[in-house]
């Protein structure tokens, strides 16, 4: 059983079919040492009984908001500040809507009002539901005052249609909330994570990449966001989804990059590039598509801005982490880099056939001065979280306080 400095958590359960989940996500919780309290809806009552969630909490389910046994009938209160986490799951398109605009109707409503501890909204709902203009805003109204949001999910639903609004499954949502109770390596820091190519434009059509999938610093996002920062990823053209509760900005172009980084990062503590910025760009990008007539085509090509180099030059500025992509002379490279660059730390690996881009796995070896470690061959979101686990340790030494 792991040890968690807070361990009250209050369970919020709205009217819809995924409760049923909930009874799997109340055990799963308790496994990890934790005190579950369970708040049901009305509505949840039609799909859960709460004689089922009382059994596996081992306490008994609150529904009333006036509630004559708590002293002076406010047991709302009384909840509000006995939790250190109020977790929503499944959160129905209603209670979204009640708790953006503050209405306090009903018990889960107003203990949401009335605590201070942290927010965290498991949405479940048919997809149409969730795509709604009106449901997309009142979730933009939650994340702006700080709530979490995990999800939703993608896939079959209870109606039969595919697509957003499937709640996550109990393990996913206890991933993610043990990190907020614990205080994870990186809580109360921001980190700002670049990832994927760059492609830079030869004319309409045709542009110059690499093979960088945006795996690897996708996953350093979520390892991120899950370490509890506050975490921001921008991004090259990719075709993954951007994990949850995490701010993505879109670029296509190295120029692109260095703008977004450049306006985005005194803003935060941490900066990983983990992005493959193309070092040269074609000099000129034409306007129309350059038909095939010659036997050859040559292209001048500048330099693009040095986006690693900018970020550790500025005055105070962030934990720099730089990434080494190499075909040979690993180690040297990888050093010669950090200290070219002014980096506070710097993950190489190797890059070929089936190796490092494009890959589901890779293995790191990360330097700074004076030390380095060895991440073995891993799924990246494995090795992500083991890179992010350096990353705070090193991070910490340079401020002890």
């Amino acid at each position: 059983m792991n040890e968690v400095a807070k361990n009250r958590v209050l369970l919020g359960v709205c009217g819809g079919i995924a409760a049923y989940k909930s009874a799997d996500l109340v055990r799963r919780l308790r496994d990890h040492g934790l005190q579950i309290r369970v708040v049901m809806t009305p509505s949840a009552c039609e799909f859960i009984t709460p004689l089922t969630l009382q059994a596996l909490s081992g306490h008994p389910v609150h529904r009333s908001l006036l509630d004559e046994t708590a002293e002076a009938a406010m047991g709302h209160i009384q909840l509000a500040r006995w939790a250190d986490i109020v977790l929503i799951a499944p959160l129905t398109a209603n209670t979204l809507a009640k708790l953006a605009h503050g209405l306090a109707d009903e018990l889960l409503c107003a203990i949401c009002l009335a605590t201070t501890a942290p927010l965290v909204l498991v949405p479940a709902m048919n997809r149409e539901m969730w795509l709604t203009p009106a449901t997309q805003a009142n979730r933009h109204i939650l994340q702006q005052r700080g709530a979490r949001l995990l999800g939703p999910g993608e896939g079959q639903q209870a109606c039969g249609e595919i697509g957003p609004g499937r709640m996550l499954e109990p393990i996913q949502i206890v991933e993610h909330v043990l990190p907020l109770l614990r205080g994870g390596a990186l809580q109360g820091l921001s980190v700002l994570v670049t990832a994927g190519p760059t492609y830079e434009a030869v004319d309409p059509v045709r542009f110059i990449g690499n093979r960088s999938s945006g795996k690897m610093g996708y996953a350093i996002a979520a390892a991120a966001r899950e370490a509890g920062a506050q975490t921001t990823l921008i991004s090259g053209p990719t075709a993954l989804k951007v994990p949850w509760s995490i701010e993505c900005i879109h670029v296509t172009s190295a120029d692109e990059m260095h703008r977004e980084v450049m306006a985005r990062v005194r803003n935060h503590d941490i900066f990983i590039s983990a992005a493959a910025v193309a070092d040269y760009r074609p000099a000129e990008c034409l306007g129309h598509k350059v038909k095939k007539r010659d036997a050859q085509w040559t292209l001048e090509l500048v330099r693009t801005a040095d986006i690693l180099s900018a970020v550790a030059a500025l005055p105070n500025g962030p934990f720099t982490v730089g990434f080494a992509a190499e075909t040979d002379d690993l180690a040297q490279n990888a050093l010669n880099k950090l200290t070219k660059k002014s980096l506070d730390l710097i993950a190489a690996n190797w890059v070929g056939v089936e190796k490092g881009m494009g890959t589901d796995d890779n293995a790191l070896t990360v330097f700074w001065d004076g030390g380095h470690a060895k991440l073995p061959l891993a799924p990246k979101p494995i090795l992500a979280r083991q890179l992010l686990k350096v990353v705070a340790d090193r991070y910490r030494a340079k401020n002890p306080t």
